[in-house]
């Protein structure tokens, strides 16, 4: 595994959602739309790195606070950019600046006081980001080794380091790639995407202190600018397929269950779609069991993730049987298996 060469560039925004965009009627959303799916398509081909797991993690005493730098790519397709906040600075004059380094924290602060995690790689990772990144840019991305955020049109979307989910979802990209390394492509790549989605909500539910109930379970809330009337977020855990149904981004295609499980050969089979079937398997764990989501339910996909018997071309039916497994370990035969047997029943994936 560890000499498998892989390409980590996850972005945020589906393929699909910018095709739909760069296909509209509108010249100046069809132009914005068309230059990111060009850039990412680039990026795609160009980022290649080596598969971690497997690799030693760094010698040290990683600390239990963030080592946090921000860089300005002013409005160019540059990285890193020039640094212009460093960790311990004063707040920036710059609010885009001051919300990737409260959202590099949040994730930071999740990933130490809910699982003991010390940064992205569990040994202290510095975490980087730019902003301002390119012209009207409509994405956000994790490269293998840092964060990048599109500060979008201002039409379609605003700027990606609005929803802190956003931040915490592409940060966990990272993680993945130093633990299970799921492959990105079909039910695997699938899952790589839930599992951000996951983190980058329980981020946000943390960072809120807001029990299960009081989550709105939407990746990307907030990021929607004034030109979709119709469409709340990215993607709802909580009911998938319901984001936004709008007449400039289209349908939300995901599917809730295996029924309408979507086979296709674009966004690497189809990884930002099915992702819906285990969001929803986690958004049922996590309200089946109430309280903080990241306790519990968060526990279970976490060690799930970390715990090394996770493959990297796993199938979602492989990933249910593990997270019955580390439920059954976690906490014994109570009511965190039977939440997640049930769950994964009722989006109709198999856990024996």
């Amino acid at each position: 595994m560890s000499d498998t060469v892989k390409s980590v560039f996850c972005t945020i925004v589906p393929p699909h959602v910018l095709d739909r965009l760069a296909q509209g009627g509108d010249a100046a959303r069809a132009e914005a739309a068309q230059r990111t799916l060009e850039h990412d398509s680039q990026q795609r081909t160009r980022r290649r790195v080596t598969a971690l797991r497997g690799l030693a993690a760094p010698a040290g005493t990683p600390s239990d606070s963030p080592q946090r730098t921000i860089y300005d790519a002013g409005h160019r397709v540059v990285q890193p950019g020039k640094k212009v906040h460093a960790e311990g600075d004063a707040p920036s004059k710059d609010a885009t600046v001051n919300r990737a380094h409260a959202g590099l924290g949040a994730t930071f602060e999740l990933y130490l006081k809910a699982y003991g995690r010390h940064s992205i790689d569990d040994a202290g990772l510095p975490l980087d980001a730019t902003v301002h990144y390119g012209q009207g840019y409509n994405n956000a991305f994790w490269d293998g080794s840092q964060m990048v955020f599109g500060d979008g049109d201002g039409d379609v979307f605003l700027d990606f380091t609005i929803p802190v989910d956003v931040i915490g979802h592409e940060l966990t990209h990272g993680v993945t790639q130093h633990t299970a390394n799921l492959e990105y492509y079909g039910q695997s790549g699938a899952l790589n995407e839930s599992v951000s989605d996951v983190f980058g909500s329980l981020i946000k539910q943390y960072a809120l202190g807001q029990t299960t109930d009081q989550a709105d379970w939407l990746i990307g809330q907030g990021l929607l600018g004034p030109g979709i009337d119709h469409g709340v977020a990215l993607r709802s855990m909580k009911a998938p397929g319901t984001a936004y149904d709008d007449d400039v981004l289209g349908k939300d295609p995901q599917p809730a269950t295996m029924d309408d499980y979507v086979r296709t050969s674009r966004d690497n089979g189809g990884v930002h779609i099915n992702s819906g079937i285990p969001n929803r398997a986690f958004y049922l764990v996590a309200t089946a069991l109430g309280g903080h989501a990241w306790e519990r339910a968060g526990k279970v996909w976490y060690t799930t993730l970390t715990g090394g018997q996770l493959a990297s071309d796993a199938q979602f039916a492989d990933f249910a049987r593990l997270t019955a497994a580390a439920a059954r370990t976690l906490y014994g035969e109570g009511d965190e298996v039977q939440a997640v047997l049930k769950a994964w029943s009722q989006v109709g994936v198999p856990t024996s």
